[in-house]
């Protein structure tokens, strides 16, 4: 099976954290599920570091309020990573405020901890998902996007 960390984190997402089974495996359990259910161990480590970097930007990021409407400059590599799409998404979501400034680095910085060239849309929408879930004080924010993540259109008005 070709799987990459990405594919790992959605299984994750969709199988054991979106939908809140009763109880959640202890960390070397899920692991083992994992590499039973296909994936390899080394894409597996990757997901949770990917998580592990998530679970320490999300507790420094608790609490800090930013209000700047500075325009976000990305970096060569970071514009290699998110197609002239994604970066405008990410922009549309923070201009409607759905995505806050920290929640905004905190995308980019996952987007870039993945191993891959280039993230696209779709990739970017899950990610985004996954920095939302379950940070207090952004409920409204992981709503609006679960609800545009599962609603047939996929269209931002303007």
């Amino acid at each position: 099976m070709k799987e990459n960390v990405l594919d790992v984190l959605m299984f994750l997402f969709e199988n054991y954290f979106y939908e809140e089974p009763e109880e959640t495996p202890d960390p070397e359990s899920l692991q083992s599920q994992l590499v039973e259910a296909g994936f390899s161990q080394n894409e597996v480590d990757k997901a949770f570091d990917w998580l592990e970097g998530l679970r320490i930007q999300q507790m420094a990021g608790q609490g800090v309020e930013h209000v700047s409407r500075a325009l976000r400059v990305y970096t060569p590599e970071e514009e290699q990573r998110l197609d002239l799409d994604s970066r405008g998404f990410i922009h549309s979501l923070e201009s409607m405020g759905v995505l806050d400034p920290v929640r905004r680095e905190q995308v980019i910085d996952r987007v870039m901890a993945l191993d891959t060239e280039t993230v696209d849309l779709d990739d970017l929408r899950w990610i985004i998902l996954m920095v939302l879930f379950n940070q207090p004080g952004q409920e409204a924010a992981f709503a609006w996007m679960e609800n545009y993540m599962f609603d047939d259109q996929h269209s931002l008005e303007h």
